[in-house]
């Protein structure tokens, strides 16, 4: 006896990786001069998100970031996370020999497999390093429905 997968698990797994694929190469113009730069989403924050049975946990690197710098906003199947460093005004008028440190903003939003409780999500910040723990949303058992 032959077990057949099901197509629509199929087709939902090759919408994530083509989401994961777009997500790797999606590029973003950067308005900090006249010509701006290239940067992936890649570069900005490098996030994992790991599946658990009753939750989802993603960890973004976020180096340099206070927790007060970080926004973080949750829909049912979306995470965003949001950074933006608070400017010095001494930083911005000092006269550097030499730059090398950036001090950019950082965005990601990150599409999750399943709904979520947004009102029981969690999140810790801890040496520049993000983590959001979203429970998965109870789905209710199927109810049979009489016909009348």
């Amino acid at each position: 006896m032959s077990t057949r997968s099901n197509p629509f698990e199929e087709l939902e797994r090759l919408f994530d990786r083509m989401s994961r694929q777009f997500d790797d190469a999606t590029r973003t113009w950067e308005e900090e001069s006249p010509f701006g730069r290239w940067s992936s989403a890649m570069e900005s924050m490098a996030i994992d998100l790991v599946e658990a049975d009753d939750e989802f946990v993603v960890t973004a690197d976020l180096p340099g970031f206070e927790r007060d710098e970080v926004e973080i906003e949750v829909t049912d199947h979306t995470l965003r996370i949001e950074a933006e460093h608070e400017e010095a005004t001494e930083e911005r008028e000092a006269d550097y020999l030499r730059q090398e440190r950036r001090h950019e903003s950082a965005r990601r939003s990150i599409r999750l497999p399943d709904e979520v409780d947004k009102e029981a999500v969690k999140a810790r910040m801890k040496n520049g390093v993000l983590t959001v723990t979203l429970p998965r949303l109870e789905v209710e058992e199927a109810r049979q429905i009489d016909i009348e």
